[in-house]
């Protein structure tokens, strides 16, 4: 099997394969260039799964954790509780 066309392409959103043999499945899927591979079966996108794309098909991912993530912001915030000196009076 060729994997040369979905290097080609200028979209990955998703691929599938369909075969008794597991391994080689595994390794086809490792060469694909898309988001989402899926073996013996397509279309399913449970919803504790991240799903989507490469290249121009789409930005980040939607499900699961991956999508809290690229619709938040990470901020710090440090409080100390004790004494403090402070060297700015």
């Amino acid at each position: 099997v060729s994997t040369q066309s979905t290097w080609d392409s200028t979209y990955g959103l998703a691929a599938g394969l369909f075969t008794k043999d597991l391994a080689r499945a595994h390794r086809c899927a490792a060469a694909l260039n898309g988001g989402t591979v899926y073996i013996n079966n397509y279309n399913l996108a449970p919803v504790e799964v991240p799903w989507g794309g490469s290249k121009q098909s789409g930005l980040g991912r939607e499900n699961g954790l991956a999508a809290i993530e690229s619709y938040s912001e990470l901020k710090t915030v440090h409080v100390e509780l004790g004494d403090v000196d402070c060297p700015y009076k």
